[in-house]
């Protein structure tokens, strides 16, 4: 658990609440939070699904694990606890996304329950309320993740180059209760995209 350091510190309410803002916005804030081994398939489909989204005038945005460690997670490596810190800070970033109306599409391992768990509490307990969050399970076997190896670190993993990776020598625990499962294997892209579109509609968070 991150130790918080900050000392009298205060909640300040803004003027606009919540609902006022979606209103003005013709939006609707949520996380779908996709994870799944290295060559999966998570961020090909968060591009896709974001295209989509925006196409279809949808206020989106994606967070893709290589991408934020170029900024914001730039010190943090890959040890157990740097990734549970990733994650924690994403969840906190993606939080304010969705609470100020946008559907923040996240692509990360997230290898661990734990973290993702606390990525749902963030959300849940947000103020003034819960927000949405969507954990989709990328759901490729690592056989075949690996015949993809599209950035070569499975090949570099199995010969010692890279230590810790997930699937390899570091585990992958599978979400328990996803609200969603893709298998890269039988569906397509495009088939994957239009079941998450699908899974938000009935979720509320776009309109048919």
């Amino acid at each position: 658990m991150t130790q918080v350091k900050s000392t009298n510190i205060h909640w300040h309410e803004g003027d606009i609440s919540r609902d006022e803002r979606w209103k003005a916005l013709r939006a609707k804030g949520a996380t779908v939070w996709f994870t799944g081994l290295s060559g999966s398939g998570k961020s090909t489909i968060a591009s896709a699904l974001e295209q989509a989204l925006v196409n279809q005038g949808v206020f989106c945005y994606r967070l893709d694990g290589d991408n934020v460690r170029f900024g914001l997670n730039k010190n943090l490596g890959f040890s157990a606890e740097d990734r549970a810190e990733n994650i924690r800070r994403i969840g906190e970033v993606a939080k304010l996304f969705a609470d100020a109306g946008v559907v923040a599409l996240t692509s990360f391992i997230s290898p661990y329950r734990n973290d993702r768990d606390l990525c749902r509490r963030i959300h849940a307990e947000a103020k003034p309320g819960p927000l949405d969050f969507i954990e989709i399970f990328v759901d490729t076997p690592i056989e075949e993740c690996e015949r993809r190896d599209p950035k070569g670190l499975y090949k570099k993993a199995r010969a010692g180059e890279i230590k810790g990776f997930t699937g390899i020598d570091d585990p992958y625990e599978a979400p328990a209760s996803p609200e969603l499962v893709l298998d890269t294997t039988k569906l397509t892209v495009e088939q994957s995209v239009a079941k998450v579109i699908d899974l938000l509609v009935a979720r509320g968070v776009l309109s048919k």
